[in-house]
Order: structure tokens, then sequence, then C-alpha cells
């Protein structure tokens, strides 16, 4: 069986999911810049991709708050937040679902974040200090 790619208007909804998951999207929503009716999006979708449009758009939720968890110290339930999610429950049972693991079992499989910092924080330290001194500017301003 031949190859054949999506049709455009799914293109444009996938592309919709990928671009604002964070956002409270509804498969009405990916059916409207699709241009069709929610049932059929959903079967025409499907049929393209292999997913439930809400499938599709839970999995790019899920891997972005997987990337967040290995790379940031942000709380489970700030990043539940970040990604578009409403619910922690909700968003341990996916994750734990897709990803084997609960989310704090899945980050402490991960070195800390502070060990991916590339600038050493004496340096952070250093160049944050303001860089011009104002102690006793006025006084070798009025010699010169």
């Amino acid at each position: 069986m031949a190859f054949v790619p999506p049709a455009r208007h799914l293109l444009r909804a996938r592309d919709l999911a990928d671009r604002r998951y964070v956002d409270p999207l509804t498969v009405d929503d990916l059916a409207a810049a699709a241009g069709l009716s929610r049932a059929h999006f959903s079967r025409e979708f499907r049929k393209a991709f292999g997913v439930s449009p809400h499938a599709y758009l839970l999995t790019r939720r899920l891997e972005r708050a997987a990337a967040l968890l290995r790379t940031t110290d942000r709380t489970v339930a700030d990043i539940c937040m970040a990604v578009g999610l409403q619910s922690v429950g909700s968003f341990t049972t996916s994750f734990t679902r897709t990803y084997g693991q609960s989310p704090t079992a899945y980050r402490a499989a991960f070195p800390p974040a502070a060990h991916l910092a590339r600038i050493p924080a004496c340096m952070v330290r250093f160049y944050s200090r303001p860089q011009h001194r104002t102690f006793r500017e006025d006084s070798s301003a009025a010699r010169a």
C-alpha cells in the first residue's frame, strides 16, 4: 500500500495542536481549523495520523512536560499548568500511563537541572552585579 500524505486541512489542524498545545484547545477547535465537522474530522485525523485528535494533543503536552521535568526545577503542578492541563491528578495518571513512572520518579532519573547550567554560579553572580559603582562618584566628578 502506497503512502498517501495527509490532506492539507488535516495538517493545518495538527500544526495548530503543535503550536498552541498550551491553550485550552478542544477537538471542536481543531475541526474548525480543518474546516470539517467534529465527527468527520476525528475520523479523518485518526485515519491519517493513527491516533485521535485528543490523544495527539495530550501526547504533545506530555512530551513538553517530560522535557520540562528533565531540564527545570519547576514543581509538577506548575509544569502541569504550563503545558495546558488543568488537573494534576489527571496529569500524573496520563504521564504514568505513557512513561511508565510518575512525574516525580521520572524527574529523579535525570540529573538535577542545576547540573545543566553551562555558566558557573560564581560567574553568574559576578556579572549580575551592577557594572557601575556609585560610591564616591560625585566627588571624582567634581575633581575633573
